[in-house]
């Protein structure tokens, strides 16, 4: 489904929405109501990642296939892994399977896991012959994907002797890794993280507790993106968010305030309001703690002509596509005078933005939502726009809330 996205001139937002549970806390609440089925969750992501999980955790299939899902692949195979007697294939989309995932593996082999590469080495598929998993240690480094460390993390207290996790190395998305913590600690398992060190205690029990999920900031950020945008005045309320998250991407709030973004946090929600743009100077950011949300922010930079330079992009090379090289293609057709390394993006300012350009969306859901607020300056048309419901299945209808129109396309 391709979509054509426009706006009447002049629109001035003024509107509510509701945010569904953050995918990054619901999956990894998920693994831990396996291990301590008296938890019980609220508010879960309704994204298709999250989706994926569950039915991967509730059927009894030895085939678990979870398309794009990165988070579900990782962390399923450290949970199958250490879940004795287990037997399970994840296998996911072509792109999935040319995503590595050998370094989880490598750290669940050297904790005695039985993991095998069902066709090329190093990716999925993968089948896993879950064990008691006695090993104590492991060491892994520390700038990978966050995803790993959280998966070793999550089975950690399930594992009899406990779990200390050696990060070698400089440490990627610590935000990601803290959420974890804060996670555990939460439920009531002892763990503590000092220095390089991660030290998780075996605990067979937890008590019974509710537990609501903040909804995702990282979908906060495409609204971000719509006022900054927007006529001055115009504002949007979020809900459900709190002040004191636990998700990295919350410096949305100090970053877009560049923008003339003002976010004023009430109780569960934030409101959104656009002033005054006065700053117009380089954006500069290193974006290791929260790289989900680069797309947005370069779109946002080229839609206002401000120039950034983001780093810290690294892990953006293995995502559902190379988000660093896609940016650069889809930019570069709208007008934009970008360039990438392989941890960076750098945009020069530019006067004028093409209408009418075809986005390519490459099988990511952040490509699609990160350009649909460009709809507030021009036409724009979004190919493959269905691949929102990875994260965000209102997206659309949340973007018509806010006055964007879509047109349906072949």
């Amino acid at each position: 489904m391709n979509l054509q996205l426009a706006t009447k001139k002049g629109t001035k937002i003024n509107t509510e929405i509701t945010i569904s549970g953050s995918k990054s806390e619901s999956n990894r609440l998920l693994i831990l109501q396996q291990l301590y089925p008296n938890i019980t969750i609220h508010n879960l992501s309704d994204s298709d990642d999250t989706h994926h999980l569950q039915e991967a955790l509730s059927s009894e299939n030895e085939i678990a296939d979870i398309g794009h899902a990165g988070t579900a692949m990782r962390f399923l195979t450290a949970f199958f892994a250490s879940k004795k007697d287990a037997v399970k294939v994840l296998q996911g989309s072509e792109r999935m399977h040319n995503r590595p995932i050998k370094i989880l593996v490598d750290a669940l082999r050297d904790l005695g896991a039985d993991i095998e590469y069902l066709e090329k080495d190093s990716y999925p598929p993968i089948k896993i012959t879950g064990k008691e998993l006695l090993i104590a240690k492991v060491a892994i480094n520390g700038n990978v994907s966050s995803q790993y460390i959280s998966a070793l993390m999550l089975i950690a207290p399930s594992l009899k002797n406990g779990l200390t996790i050696e990060l070698k190395g400089n440490i990627t998305s610590v935000p990601y890794i803290k959420m974890t913590l804060t996670l555990l600690h939460q439920i009531g398992v002892s763990a503590s993280f000092e220095g390089n060190i991660i030290t998780i205690i075996n605990q067979s029990e937890v008590s019974t507790q509710d537990i609501v999920v903040e909804s995702d900031w990282s979908s906060a950020s495409y609204f971000y993106s719509l006022i900054a945008l927007s006529e001055i005045g115009s504002s949007v309320k979020l809900s459900a968010y709190k002040k004191d998250s636990l998700q990295g991407d919350n410096c949305l709030a100090r970053i877009y305030n560049h923008f003339g973004v003002v976010t004023t946090f009430q109780e569960n929600t934030i409101v959104l309001t656009k002033e005054a743009l006065h700053n117009t100077a380089i954006l500069t950011e290193n974006l290791k703690n929260a790289p989900d949300i680069a797309q947005t922010i370069a779109v946002t930079c080229f839609g206002l002509g401000i120039a950034c330079d983001l780093s810290g992009l690294h892990t953006l090379k293995i995502k559902e596509t190379d988000r660093l090289e896609a940016l650069k293609e889809e930019l570069t057709k709208l007008g934009g005078d970008i360039s990438v390394t392989n941890e960076s993006l750098h945009l020069k300012t530019s006067e004028e933005i093409k209408k009418n350009i075809e986005i390519a969306t490459y099988n990511d859901h952040r490509m699609a939502m990160a350009f649909a607020p460009l709809a507030l300056k021009i036409s724009i048309v979004i190919l493959e726009a269905e691949v929102v419901t990875k994260s965000y299945r209102n997206f659309w209808k949340d973007m018509q809330q806010v006055g964007i129109e879509t047109i349906k396309g072949k």
